[in-house]
């Protein structure tokens, strides 16, 4: 059932008249692979052939059958694996077959032999005796020695389909009288995971518990499997972004006697049919729902797109080895649903990427308008009158030319940078910059004001759009006399003005708005960096 190639290269192999000194069938559990080699020693011994189709009714078909053919060893190699034990298999080898065409061995679960019995083995495969052919299955391929496999035909059984176990289920419930719906036998199919005889073994268990007839719901509580509504809770509060219901969740998941391991081995299913009712247009095709549950896929399908739920799947694949070796997996569970409902938030790296390009010319004209950053074309702007403060007692400051100004702006602004980047992207703003006799003027634009005296004034107009508050100032003046003494060797003292100058100025509120928000200042604290323009976040719908 199901292994479609291996069968007929057999049949071929028959008719042909090509029959090979040995066979290795591996593959997972119940998919087939005994069940093959007794019907391969049928066809090689049955009394109408070598046939690929042995009648299965004569002396021969019947002896293997009922295991009574002394010419058909089955032998297990988990309690047969030691050298001893591999003697008198040779020996029994060496004859000709007493009754049969075809003297045939099969070992089960071969991988267990030891190294010596494998050695042992080795000799009677390299000179194989005539009429005789071995079959080798094993559940663990690689364990099997290249030795022995390379002088073996190699056939590896696949997965049964979910289609044939049902339809195979769907035959043994006819003869036997079962009354089974087509969904039950997909939840047996699906819970088998490709092994024909756990189907066999999951309907069996079933018939024991519910009788002759089978009802959905007691099936599922025989096969143990975590309801649909707490999954479907778990992903719309995922997909919602309602973190706070997790906790809720979770404790209904324990309550419940689920084990969360478990748990969320069905969510990561969960979600891949999610990616699944997204992605293909015939759901029914490749998932055993009815259409009620397969409906209700779809429509929590519709709350995400597919690069979504690519993203859920990704994290939550990633996520699954640190539960299973978390001391305390319900809170490990917790953390990971949690970060997951803030999913949504991300911005994609191309928003990213594009919003970079097109800052870059604005940062480049920028610089090359400036006039403190060196350009020599630039022209000086226009110079504001200078706010005098009296200082009867101060001493002179010395007169410095236009480089020696420029060269102590550098350095008050490469300190600023230094020591806080926030605050270094405000004094790199400036439109004038001027040392006088018994001053220096900094300005930006003339609607904001606070003065530096006592000897040296330092003269500093903030931008318009935003009036800052004394605490604030205060305790940026303080970073500022303290780097602008030690530049200029002398002690600055600031003093501030209260009066606001000039009209509001959006473009400076945004400025400012955006200086004073922490994640901003941490993030150029960090990274020394400074704010070349700040633009609202589109569809935000005026919200700053």
């Amino acid at each position: 059932m199901g292994q479609k190639p291996i069968v007929q290269t057999l049949q071929n192999a028959i008719k042909a008249n090509r029959i090979a000194q040995a066979y290795i069938f591996s593959g997972m559990r119940g998919v087939g692979k005994t069940t093959v080699a007794r019907i391969l020693a049928k066809a090689l011994n049955c009394q109408h052939g070598p046939t690929p189709t042995p009648c299965n009714s004569c002396e021969s078909c019947r002896a293997i059958t009922e295991d009574r053919s002394i010419d058909v060893l089955e032998i297990d190699g988990a309690s047969n694996r030691k050298v001893e034990d591999i003697g008198p298999i040779r020996d029994t080898a060496k004859y000709m077959p007493i009754h049969s065409r075809y003297k045939v061995i099969y070992i089960d679960e071969v991988h267990m032999l030891s190294p010596h019995a494998f050695n042992a083995l080795l000799k009677t495969l390299e000179e194989p005796p005539e009429r005789t052919v071995f079959i080798f299955a094993t559940t663990e391929f690689h364990k099997v020695p290249p030795t022995i496999v390379s002088r073996c035909q190699h056939f590896e059984f696949k997965k049964i389909s979910q289609k044939e176990i049902v339809n195979h289920l769907l035959m043994i419930a006819r003869e036997e009288k079962i009354t089974v719906s087509p969904y039950g036998l997909r939840l047996i199919a699906e819970a088998s995971d490709g092994s024909l005889r756990d189907a066999q073994s999951l309907l069996d268990k079933a018939v024991a518990f519910s009788g002759e007839t089978i009802q959905d719901e007691e099936l599922k509580d025989i096969l143990g499997a975590i309801g649909k509504d707490i999954l479907f809770a778990c992903s719309s509060l995922i997909l919602d972004q309602k973190a706070s219901g997790v906790f809720t969740l979770i404790e209904q998941v324990v309550e419940r006697g689920y084990d969360l391991r478990t748990f969320y081995r069905e969510l990561v299913e969960h979600f891949r049919n999610l990616l699944l009712a997204k992605s293909v247009k015939e759901l029914k095709d490749y998932l055993p729902l009815n259409n009620e549950e397969l409906a209700q896929l779809s429509q929590e399908a519709e709350k995400a797109s597919e690069e979504e739920f690519l993203r859920y799947l990704l994290a939550l694949q990633q996520a699954e080895a640190g539960l299973r070796n978390s001391s305390h997996p319900q809170i490990y569970l917790e953390t990971v649903l949690v970060k997951l409902c803030h999913y949504k938030r991300l911005v994609p790296i191309e928003h990213l990427i594009s919003e970079i390009e097109r800052l870059k010319p604005e940062a480049v004209s920028s610089a090359e308008s400036s006039p403190l950053l060196g350009s020599p074309s630039a022209a000086p702007l226009p110079q504001p009158p200078p706010k005098t403060v009296p200082t009867p007692d101060v001493p002179r400051a010395k007169k410095v030319d236009a480089d020696e100004e420029k060269e102590i702006y550098a350095k008050i602004l490469a300190e600023l940078q230094k020591e806080k980047s926030s605050l270094a992207a405000l004094f790199s703003r400036l439109s004038f910059f001027k040392l006088k006799d018994e001053s220096m003027d900094i300005r930006f634009h003339p609607e904001k004001r606070f003065i530096i005296d006592q000897p040296i004034a330092i003269e500093i107009a903030f931008p318009a759009g935003e009036d800052f508050s004394r605490e604030s100032v205060e305790l940026e003046t303080k970073t500022i006399e303290k780097i602008a003494s030690a530049i200029l060797g002398q002690k600055v003292k600031v003093r501030i003005l209260d009066s606001p100058v000039g009209t509001k100025d959006r473009k400076g509120k945004e400025m400012e708005l955006a200086l004073k928000d922490p994640s901003v200042q941490a993030f150029m604290d960090k990274f020394h960096a400074q704010i070349l323009s700040v633009e609202p976040i589109k569809g935000t719908k005026g919200k700053e």
